[in-house]
């Protein structure tokens, strides 16, 4: 992986609703949890609040093994949730799994759609891409997890979608949802006919063909010139 990241935390002796809020108002922090990991209890931190901000402004963030500084202890940790204001660019908690490097962790992996441009469904075809995903959740050992996962349109024709048994995963990894039977096979992504053409071809298609009435008006007629 290229990109690594560091997040300095504190220990949070003080918890409650009330002392969340403290620390988002008053020190500009945010609370959290570490847990997971064997014989390693859950604990509550903080975390300032510009440097996490800052940190997720990048993708990868949310698919990288992160090094979690705890008063000059450093743990291998993954974001496992976090909470945002709903109208604010604000984070108001976030909690972190530990990781060890033989036990398998499931995370959210971002998905990047290559070719897109030159896709045959779209190029040759006159096509319009749809997407439906733009992560997916995998399982992997923490030293085989991907940065992100590249689904390739160069090929795709018009009318074709991609489901997740059509990605191409690195070793050691695997999608959970695969693994829970056929019916959890999702679309990915497709090309479609733009909405335009269908309506127009659908348009065209009725005008060719003549209304019960049209046949009966133009039996009356050849009646009339009999």
């Amino acid at each position: 992986m290229s990109e690594e990241f560091e997040i300095i935390a504190e220990k949070r002796e003080v918890v409650g609703k009330g002392s969340s809020r403290r620390l988002r108002r008053l020190e500009d922090k945010v609370p959290g949890i570490i847990y997971g990991g064997k014989k390693k209890n859950p604990q509550n931190i903080t975390v300032m609040h510009k440097d996490l901000l800052k940190a997720t402004e990048n993708e990868a963030f949310f698919s990288h093994i992160l090094s979690l500084n705890l008063d000059g202890a450093k743990e291998q940790v993954i974001v496992k949730d976090m909470q945002r204001h709903p109208a604010k660019p604000k984070i108001l908690h976030v909690d972190f799994q530990r990781v060890s490097k033989d036990v398998a962790i499931h995370i959210h992996v971002p998905l990047h759609f290559i070719n897109e441009d030159t896709c045959v469904g779209v190029k040759k075809q006159g096509g319009a891409i749809s997407h439906t995903m733009s992560e997916v959740e995998v399982s992997c050992l923490p030293g085989d997890l991907p940065e992100y996962i590249e689904v390739d349109m160069l090929k795709v024709e018009i009318d074709q979608i991609v489901h997740l048994s059509d990605l191409a995963l690195p070793k050691g990894v695997e999608i959970i949802a695969l693994t829970q039977g056929e019916d959890h096979d999702l679309p990915v992504v497709a090309v479609h006919t733009p909405k335009k053409v269908v309506e127009e071809e659908e348009e065209t298609t009725s005008a060719e063909v003549p209304t019960v009435g049209d046949k009966d008006e133009d039996k009356a007629e050849e009646s009339d010139e009999d």
